[in-house]
């Protein structure tokens, strides 16, 4: 990084705070850029680099950061990239990215938001991404902001744009299971009658496959009490052997024993049929508080090999916190078991948070209700399961963003904007 390639900007002087260039800090020792806010409110200031580039070609944007008083750090600390064209405009988008809001038109490109990892012990985060140059690209402006921080510093080091790879396809299979379990008075029955249904979602290759809520309790006339078990326990060992042998992750929904405590709980099983994790429902509707269930806590995000997966349960649909909870933590896609809910939220749900949301409801298509579906990123349905055709499959790739015009690659984008208040 050659520091005097960067020049030090503020949107009016009296909200500038104070930049150093210190050629010999930094952990490789070859410079620092740093931008220091004192104790005034409001103060904004960005350091910025224009770079040439190949229009057509992809890039790797890379460099350390770390902070020192800084609140919240996504929305005061923003490195960001925007592409040029000839004539130093934004450019152009080669392809549309939405069929939603203005389709077939390629938008103009709005900045890139590349992610930040975790600290090292010195403090020290890498931030970094890997984007296409749209092809009407000349150059690129590398910016690095600080704003709103007062008494805070950032700085910045080893910064720089380099031709890289085009980043691999991530694409998987999610599959939702449309069955409401008829017939039987035990929980070992329900779990039988989903044997078949998850064969079949895994002979289409499934590569995640969701049920519905309370799945080994619903229709079986037992008390939440009556149907509680512990996890691990009988049900988490039926489906985990059903996991292993179509190697697939599958999200298990139960009554949980916890001690004295209930709660109604989604289980992610792996394709080794391991539990990867839990999730106890936060948001309890009356009929639940009523009989005792316990409400969770927490909104756990869980790192498998197809994508990180967060879950929700039936009434958090109609709350934008959980799911925006699960997005702030990462969740490139969130399971949602649902006895009932209003359709528009879960593609409300899906398209605020620009994740994919798969849904496993009871509801009947014709009570006009929630629907068992694969929804994208606009909230649209890729595919829906129904009593006639129990299974849908949707492929996804999860490395393809979605490009909106005036919004960019929202996903990236709208952590930078929300309010903290939600975390």
């Amino acid at each position: 990084m050659q520091l005097h390639d960067w020049q030090a900007h503020a949107p009016r002087d009296e909200v500038r705070p104070h930049f150093e260039q210190d050629p010999r800090g930094g952990p490789d020792g070859a410079g620092v850029l740093r931008i220091v806010a004192d104790a005034r409110d409001g103060l904004v200031g960005w350091w910025s680099s224009r770079v040439p580039v190949h229009g057509g070609q992809h890039y790797r944007f890379r460099a350390l950061l770390r902070t020192a008083g800084v609140p919240v750090p996504r929305r005061q600390v923003q490195p960001r990239l925007v592409w040029l064209n000839a004539a130093g405009q934004r450019a152009q988008r080669d392809e549309a990215m939405t069929s939603t809001l203005w389709p077939g038109q390629a938008p103009v490109s709005e900045p890139e938001y590349p992610a930040t990892g975790a600290a090292d012990a010195a403090g020290w985060s890498v931030v970094e991404a890997v984007y296409p140059a749209p092809r009407a690209a000349v150059a690129a402006d590398l910016e690095l902001w600080l704003r709103w921080a007062p008494s805070s510093r950032v700085e910045w080091a080893a910064v720089g744009l380099t031709p890289a790879a085009p980043p691999a396809p991530r694409v998987v299979r999610l599959a939702t299971i449309h069955h409401l379990p008829q017939g039987g008075h035990r929980v070992a029955e329900n779990c039988a009658q989903a044997v078949p249904l998850v064969a079949q979602a895994a002979g289409q290759g499934a590569d995640l496959v969701v049920l519905g809520e309370c799945f080994t309790h619903a229709g079986t006339g037992l008390s939440f009490a009556e149907a509680a078990e512990p996890v691990p326990g009988p049900s988490t060992a039926y489906f985990a052997a059903l996991a292993r042998e179509h190697r697939t992750h599958l999200v298990l929904p139960l009554i949980e024993r916890d001690r004295h405590l209930l709660y109604n709980t989604a289980v992610l099983l792996d394709p080794n049929g391991a539990v990867v994790g839990r999730y106890r429902k936060v948001t309890l509707p009356r009929g639940e508080c009523d009989a005792g269930i316990q409400p969770g806590d927490s909104f756990p995000v869980f790192e498998t090999r197809i994508g990180r997966i967060g879950m929700m349960i039936c009434y958090d649909g109609f709350f934008p916190e959980p799911a925006r909870r699960l997005a702030l933590a990462g969740a490139e896609i969130i399971a949602f078991p649902v006895w009932g809910c209003n359709p528009r939220l879960a593609a409300a749900r899906a398209i605020e948070n620009h994740v994919y949301l798969v849904s496993s409801t009871y509801c009947p298509p014709e009570l006009g209700w929630m629907v068992s579906g694969v929804y994208d990123h606009e909230g649209q349905l890729l595919a829906q399961a129904t009593p006639a055709a129990p299974v849908a499959v949707a492929s996804v790739d999860l490395a393809r963003p979605l490009l909106w015009g005036s919004l960019g690659d929202f996903r990236a984008e709208w952590p930078r904007h929300c309010p903290d208040e939600v975390r």
